[in-house]
């Protein structure tokens, strides 16, 4: 659906606050079509954004794996190199 959402579980140190924030408000931007919400909307979308983050944080403190945490700066570049492929 959206390539900027990054997987957010199994990662050593965990995801911060502020990653699963930005991952929301991807999220709501991506289902509303809008960077920014009118005056209008604002509160709609801020408190969209806040459900949706907690929910987040739920789902991640929930779910359990037997796989070793990942490690980011791997991920990073295993994404780099698709990206260069891809991109080539």
């Amino acid at each position: 659906m959206c390539r900027n959402i990054k997987p957010l579980f199994n990662f050593e140190p965990p995801a911060t606050d502020a990653e699963i924030h930005d991952a929301a408000l991807q999220f709501v931007r991506k289902l509303s079509g809008t960077n920014k919400p009118s005056k209008r909307n604002e509160a709609a979308f801020e408190r969209a954004v806040r459900s949706i983050a907690a929910c987040a944080q739920e789902l991640i403190d929930a779910l359990e794996t037997s796989q070793p945490p990942r490690n980011r700066e791997e991920e990073a570049a295993k994404a780099r190199a698709r990206a260069a492929v891809r991109f080539a």
